[in-house]
Protein backbone atom coordinates (compact mmCIF):
# COMPACT_ATOMS: atom_id res chain seq x y z
CA UNK A 1 0.00 0.00 0.00
CA UNK A 2 1.25 3.49 -0.86
CA UNK A 3 1.76 5.65 2.20
CA UNK A 4 1.87 9.22 0.96
CA UNK A 5 2.76 12.21 3.12
CA UNK A 6 1.78 15.72 2.08
CA UNK A 7 4.00 18.60 3.19
CA UNK A 8 3.44 22.35 3.30
CA UNK A 9 4.77 25.38 5.18
CA UNK A 10 3.44 28.66 6.48
CA UNK A 11 4.99 31.94 7.55
CA UNK A 12 7.72 32.07 4.95
CA UNK A 13 6.91 35.61 3.84
CA UNK A 14 6.29 36.94 7.33
CA UNK A 15 8.73 39.39 8.91
CA UNK A 16 8.64 37.63 12.27
CA UNK A 17 8.20 34.41 14.20
CA UNK A 18 9.35 30.92 13.48
CA UNK A 19 8.44 29.25 10.21
CA UNK A 20 6.22 26.17 10.48
CA UNK A 21 5.93 23.11 8.27
CA UNK A 22 3.53 20.21 8.57
CA UNK A 23 3.47 16.70 7.17
CA UNK A 24 0.35 14.61 7.04
CA UNK A 25 -0.53 11.06 6.00
CA UNK A 26 -4.26 10.80 5.41
CA UNK A 27 -6.18 7.58 5.95
CA UNK A 28 -7.93 6.62 2.67
CA UNK A 29 -10.59 4.82 4.74
CA UNK A 30 -11.49 8.02 6.61
CA UNK A 31 -12.13 10.70 3.98
CA UNK A 32 -12.26 14.35 5.02
CA UNK A 33 -14.55 16.68 3.08
CA UNK A 34 -13.52 20.22 2.18
CA UNK A 35 -9.72 19.93 2.11
CA UNK A 36 -8.11 22.73 0.08
CA UNK A 37 -5.43 25.40 0.36
CA UNK A 38 -5.68 26.78 3.91
CA UNK A 39 -5.73 30.36 2.60
CA UNK A 40 -9.04 29.65 0.87
CA UNK A 41 -10.78 28.72 4.13
CA UNK A 42 -12.13 30.84 6.98
CA UNK A 43 -10.26 30.64 10.28
CA UNK A 44 -13.22 28.80 11.85
CA UNK A 45 -13.36 26.23 9.04
CA UNK A 46 -9.59 25.70 9.20
CA UNK A 47 -9.83 25.00 12.93
CA UNK A 48 -12.67 22.51 12.39
CA UNK A 49 -10.75 20.74 9.65
CA UNK A 50 -7.53 20.70 11.69
CA UNK A 51 -9.31 18.80 14.46
CA UNK A 52 -10.76 16.35 11.95
CA UNK A 53 -7.35 15.89 10.30
CA UNK A 54 -5.69 15.19 13.65
CA UNK A 55 -8.47 12.74 14.52
CA UNK A 56 -8.60 10.85 11.20
CA UNK A 57 -5.08 10.94 9.77
CA UNK A 58 -2.66 8.04 10.04
CA UNK A 59 0.11 10.41 11.14
CA UNK A 60 0.97 14.10 11.22
CA UNK A 61 3.81 16.26 12.48
CA UNK A 62 4.21 20.02 12.79
CA UNK A 63 7.81 21.23 12.95
CA UNK A 64 9.54 24.60 12.93
CA UNK A 65 12.60 26.54 11.99
CA UNK A 66 13.33 29.20 14.60
CA UNK A 67 13.88 32.90 13.96
CA UNK A 68 17.60 32.33 14.67
CA UNK A 69 17.72 29.51 12.09
CA UNK A 70 15.93 31.72 9.54
CA UNK A 71 18.48 34.48 10.22
CA UNK A 72 21.47 32.12 9.99
CA UNK A 73 20.37 29.95 7.06
CA UNK A 74 18.06 32.29 5.07
CA UNK A 75 14.35 31.71 4.69
CA UNK A 76 14.56 29.16 1.84
CA UNK A 77 16.99 26.88 3.68
CA UNK A 78 15.03 27.30 6.92
CA UNK A 79 11.87 26.28 5.03
CA UNK A 80 13.57 23.14 3.76
CA UNK A 81 14.81 22.38 7.29
CA UNK A 82 11.33 22.74 8.81
CA UNK A 83 9.86 20.52 6.07
CA UNK A 84 12.57 17.91 6.59
CA UNK A 85 11.90 17.94 10.34
CA UNK A 86 8.16 17.52 9.81
CA UNK A 87 8.68 14.45 7.60
CA UNK A 88 11.27 12.96 9.97
CA UNK A 89 8.88 13.57 12.89
CA UNK A 90 6.14 11.36 11.47
CA UNK A 91 5.61 8.20 13.51
CA UNK A 92 4.77 6.29 10.30
CA UNK A 93 7.35 6.28 7.49
CA UNK A 94 5.80 7.19 4.14
CA UNK A 95 7.07 5.70 0.89
CA UNK A 96 6.34 8.90 -1.02
CA UNK A 97 6.42 12.56 0.03
CA UNK A 98 4.52 15.22 -1.93
CA UNK A 99 5.66 18.77 -1.20
CA UNK A 100 3.83 21.98 -2.06
CA UNK A 101 5.97 24.21 -4.26
CA UNK A 102 8.86 23.78 -6.65
CA UNK A 103 11.66 22.68 -4.30
CA UNK A 104 12.29 19.67 -2.14
CA UNK A 105 13.93 19.33 1.26
CA UNK A 106 16.65 16.71 1.66
CA UNK A 107 14.87 13.46 2.40
CA UNK A 108 15.80 9.79 2.37
CA UNK A 109 12.33 8.99 0.94
CA UNK A 110 11.24 9.49 -2.70
CA UNK A 111 9.65 12.93 -3.02
CA UNK A 112 8.02 15.15 -5.59
CA UNK A 113 7.45 18.90 -5.60
CA UNK A 114 4.00 19.95 -6.81
CA UNK A 115 3.26 23.58 -7.65
CA UNK A 116 -0.09 24.57 -6.12
CA UNK A 117 -0.11 21.15 -4.46
CA UNK A 118 -2.22 22.52 -1.59
CA UNK A 119 -5.06 22.91 -4.12
CA UNK A 120 -4.52 19.58 -5.89
CA UNK A 121 -3.43 16.98 -3.33
CA UNK A 122 -5.58 16.36 -0.22
CA UNK A 123 -2.60 15.33 1.95
CA UNK A 124 -0.82 18.61 1.10
CA UNK A 125 -4.05 20.53 1.79
CA UNK A 126 -4.25 18.83 5.19
CA UNK A 127 -0.62 19.75 5.95
CA UNK A 128 -1.33 23.34 4.87
CA UNK A 129 -4.29 23.53 7.26
CA UNK A 130 -2.39 22.02 10.20
CA UNK A 131 0.53 24.43 9.76
CA UNK A 132 -1.72 27.49 9.38
CA UNK A 133 -3.89 26.69 12.41
CA UNK A 134 -0.80 26.16 14.56
CA UNK A 135 0.74 29.42 13.30
CA UNK A 136 -2.48 31.32 14.07
CA UNK A 137 -2.53 29.82 17.58
CA UNK A 138 1.03 30.98 18.19
CA UNK A 139 0.25 34.40 16.70
CA UNK A 140 -2.38 34.97 19.37
CA UNK A 141 0.23 34.25 22.05
CA UNK A 142 2.73 36.64 20.45
CA UNK A 143 0.02 39.27 20.09
CA UNK A 144 -0.72 39.01 23.82
CA UNK A 145 3.00 39.21 24.67
CA UNK A 146 3.76 42.12 22.29
CA UNK A 147 0.42 43.95 21.87
CA UNK A 148 2.03 47.14 20.59
CA UNK A 149 2.79 45.53 17.20
CA UNK A 150 -0.75 44.40 16.30
CA UNK A 151 0.33 40.90 15.25
CA UNK A 152 -3.27 39.61 15.37
CA UNK A 153 -4.24 42.04 12.60
CA UNK A 154 -1.33 41.68 10.15
CA UNK A 155 -0.05 38.22 11.12
CA UNK A 156 3.55 39.41 11.03
CA UNK A 157 3.50 40.71 7.46
CA UNK A 158 4.91 44.18 6.88
CA UNK A 159 1.80 46.33 6.55
CA UNK A 160 1.95 50.11 7.05
CA UNK A 161 0.67 49.70 10.64
CA UNK A 162 3.34 47.11 11.36
CA UNK A 163 6.09 49.34 9.92
CA UNK A 164 4.78 52.28 11.97
CA UNK A 165 4.97 50.13 15.13
CA UNK A 166 8.51 49.01 14.21
CA UNK A 167 9.58 52.64 13.75
CA UNK A 168 8.07 53.56 17.12
CA UNK A 169 9.14 50.54 19.22
CA UNK A 170 11.92 48.90 17.22
CA UNK A 171 11.85 45.15 16.60
CA UNK A 172 10.95 42.63 19.28
CA UNK A 173 12.95 39.39 19.72
CA UNK A 174 10.55 37.62 17.35
CA UNK A 175 11.28 39.89 14.36
CA UNK A 176 13.51 38.58 11.58
CA UNK A 177 16.18 41.28 11.63
CA UNK A 178 17.78 40.11 8.38
CA UNK A 179 14.63 41.08 6.45
CA UNK A 180 15.48 44.10 4.35
CA UNK A 181 12.92 46.63 5.70
CA UNK A 182 13.77 45.71 9.31
CA UNK A 183 17.50 45.68 8.60
CA UNK A 184 17.23 49.13 6.96
CA UNK A 185 15.27 50.45 9.94
CA UNK A 186 17.94 49.18 12.33
CA UNK A 187 20.70 50.72 10.20
CA UNK A 188 18.86 54.07 10.18
CA UNK A 189 18.58 53.97 13.97
CA UNK A 190 22.09 52.57 14.39
CA UNK A 191 20.77 49.57 16.32
CA UNK A 192 22.42 46.29 16.24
Amino acid sequence: MDIVAGVDETGRGSACFELLAASCILDPNKPIQGLTDSKKLSAKRREQLAEEIKDKSIAFCIAEASVIEIENLNVLHATMLAMQRSVEGLNVIPNLVLVDGNRLPELSIPAEAIIKGDLKIPAISAASILAKVERDRRLKLYDAKYPEYGFAAHKGYLTKKHMDALKKYGPCPQHRKSYKPIRQLLEEKNIG
